[in-house]
């Protein structure tokens, strides 16, 4: 049912109808270390705060993020920092050596690859016992395609337990909804070298915020393959000239 020995992530196997091995996995996760945090504002990526209505996740919430598999893991690195536990629903190409490197500890991560057509069952079951899950919908006709009514019920889960949904892909009355443009690649050369970092636009927008957008530049991931803030470099930094009384 489970990855065992010296393996860190905890992957469970294909789930359709089979609730009992849901909460084999929820028994496990329970016997183990604690899985909630002791605050209702559940610290992110110190760079990505800006883009979050007060500066962070917040218990119950939910976020959405298109376009940056990247960018949603990297909002999954301040709780699995603290001491979170975190699941990834419906994503089988992930990478864990990926999450490890943007901070997000192995030891505390549930991977569920192949969710099923009860997949939202899953999420509903896994919130029950994990502080924040990421979760990919289905795509149906080109796009993902959540019933209101299941995610309705979903969200009085959040609230109830406490825990944070990201969706990779659209989700019906998010708290925030992040996308990331303007992407541009650094390491080539006229033909020849290697992709070392990228620079993206890293926008967002939120209800909170009466329809306004928050943007910054970010390194997704830089040359050292973590996600930060790109600084302004010296000579973009234009000075204030004196003005004389």
């Amino acid at each position: 049912m489970f990855e065992s020995g010296s393996a860190a992530a905890v992957v469970a196997e294909p789930v359709d109808a089979r609730a009992d091995t849901v909460r084999a996995l929820q028994a496990r996760i329970r016997g183990m270390q604690r899985n909630r945090l002791d605050t209702r504002a559940i610290p992110t990526h110190p760079a990505l705060g800006d883009l979050l209505p007060g500066g962070a996740l917040a218990a119950g919430g939910r976020y959405q993020v298109t376009a940056s598999t990247t960018l949603a893991l990297a909002l999954l690195q301040g709780p699995s920092a603290a001491g979170a536990w975190c699941a990834i629903v419906g994503l089988p190409d992930i990478g864990v050596e990926a999450a490890a490197g943007l901070g997000i500890d192995l030891e505390r991560l549930v991977l569920v690859p192949h969710p099923g057509q009860q997949w939202m069952s899953v999420v509903s079951a896994l919130v029950d016992v994990v502080s924040v899950v990421l979760v990919k919908p289905p795509v149906r006709e080109g796009r993902a395609r959540v019933p209101e009514a299941a995610a309705g019920k979903l969200a009085a889960r959040l609230r109830q337990r406490e825990a944070v949904l990201v969706s990779l892909g659209e989700w019906p009355q998010t708290d925030a909804a992040l996308t990331v443009s303007e992407s541009a690649w650094v390491g080539l050369g006229s033909g020849f070298g290697h992709l070392t970092a990228r620079q993206v636009t890293a926008s967002s927008v939120s209800a909170s915020w009466q329809g306004r957008a928050k943007s910054r530049r970010l390194w997704l991931p830089g040359v050292d393959q973590q996600v930060a803030p790109v600084e302004p470099r010296v000579r973009d930094i234009v000075p204030l000239r004196s003005v004389a009384p």
